[in-house]
């Protein structure tokens, strides 16, 4: 056999050193640093910019907050002042429907009492024979005489009583009518100084003469002076009630 023989080169060992224009993997190392700095710095500006707008609307909200809660109490004390008016007007409310209800009661006692004038001043008044009118009342003055209690014994025989002064016009009448001394309807009998009218109502519009009523000024000579006589003038005068004289009566008109 033929021995074949092969020249084989064998490759020589490059050690020239790479060319300027080639990096390497140092190259790509550095731009991937940059890369990843400059994600980091955009991904800051991102955070801030977020941070910012966070901010921003967080100073609007608490504002809003703050406008929303001044209003809410606002119409909290709007609220509060309404009620409180709304209870005024609840009040004056009742209060007027009270004095409606009192204006309708007096009303309708006027209406009452209107009704009885009408029905009194319709009926014929008269006074018996020898007695003389005046008001709704009729009187006469005695034509004897005697003590106080006798007088008034007389007098309700007749069905009245000793006169009743009660008013201004009473003392006129009785001024011009009697110009005598006379019993009157007043005394004193069950307490010193308490002074009654037979009706027994009290002693509200007072004539006395002067220094009078003295219950005798303590002189035995007139004893207890529990009973009033009127004077010539319509004056009046404790006197004793043994003492005589004539007595005014009085007694209401009849039809």
């Amino acid at each position: 056999m033929e021995e074949i023989y092969v020249n084989v080169e064998y490759p020589k060992h490059n050690n020239s050193k790479p060319s300027p224009g080639h990096t390497g993997t140092s190259g790509c190392d550095r731009s991937s640093h940059l890369g990843i700095i400059i994600c980091l710095g955009m991904l800051s500006v991102f955070l801030l910019i977020g941070l910012i707008t966070l901010g921003v609307y967080y100073h609007v909200s608490a504002t809003n907050l703050s406008a929303e809660s001044n209003k809410l109490s606002a119409i909290t004390e709007e609220r509060d002042l309404l009620n409180a008016n709304l209870s005024a007007v609840s009040n004056k409310l009742s209060s007027m429907t009270e004095e409606r209800d009192l204006l309708q009661a007096n009303l309708t006692e006027t209406t009452k009492e209107l009704k009885n004038l009408q029905s009194l001043s319709k009926q014929k008044k008269v006074c018996p024979e020898g007695w003389i009118m005046f008001g709704h009342s009729c009187y006469v003055l005695s034509e004897k005489l005697g003590s106080w209690d006798e007088g008034r014994d007389d007098c309700r025989s007749k069905g009245a009583d000793l006169v009743v002064i009660e008013s201004l016009e009473d003392k006129a009448f009785i001024s011009s009518y009697i110009k005598e001394y006379a019993w009157i309807g007043l005394n004193d009998k069950e307490e010193e100084g308490n002074w009654k009218w037979v009706d027994g109502t009290p002693l509200n519009l007072k004539n006395w003469m002067a220094k009078q009523p003295d219950n005798g000024g303590g002189n035995p000579k007139w004893g207890e002076e529990d009973c009033v006589q009127v004077e010539t003038d319509a004056s009046w005068n404790d006197l004793s009630c043994s003492a005589s004289i004539k007595w005014i009566c009085e007694k209401h008109t009849t039809e």
